[in-house]
């Protein structure tokens, strides 16, 4: 059975000179780059190997460090900025909530009473939970809180099914 590849992280920029790159997670996922993992970052570069370890990874409060195999100079790590790492499903602890915000936007939403709600447009970050701005159904603009009474189930392909909360929809 073939492997399949997540999205995980972003290179932002080279630190220091021996390598290191600030890392940060994609949005509405935790960190989740480790010291030994095998990853692929892409685009892939003619002059470097595709797959690489991440040899460390460290939490500097608000941006993560992180080195990897393929970068021993500066020049190296200004040649990641840019790239995604790539880690392997197999290789990751999700939790079913932990999905990039990428891979949400225009997915549908089906409620279990109303039916089809529209997709999602918009992801607001709020300091108790994200909340899915839902548009384009019969409904209106529908704000879908994402806790676990509410969002049933986020497959990885096709519509994600919720049971919306009274007073949420205006029927």
């Amino acid at each position: 059975m073939s492997s399949h590849y997540k999205n995980i992280a972003r290179v932002l920029k080279a630190h220091g000179s021996k390598g290191e790159v600030i890392v940060a997670e994609l949005r509405g996922l935790p960190f989740l780059v480790e010291p030994g993992m095998r990853v692929a970052l892409t685009p892939p570069a003619l002059d470097r190997d595709r797959f690489v370890r991440v040899e460390s990874v460290v939490d500097g409060g608000d941006r993560y460090i992180v080195r990897f195999s393929c970068a021993h100079s500066i020049g190296e790590a200004e040649s990641l900025a840019g790239c995604y790492v790539l880690a392997d499903s197999d290789d990751l602890q999700l939790d079913s909530f932990d999905v990039t915000y990428d891979d949400l936007l225009d997915r549908s939403v089906i409620d279990e009473r109303f039916g089809g709600l529209g997709t999602i447009v918009e992801i607001m970050e709020t300091p108790a939970n994200d909340v899915w701005v839902i548009a384009g159904g019969a409904y209106g603009e529908v704000l879908v809180p994402v806790v676990e009474d509410v969002v049933l189930d986020i497959p990885e392909a096709g519509p994600i099914r919720v049971k919306v909360m009274d007073g949420l929809i205006n029927s």
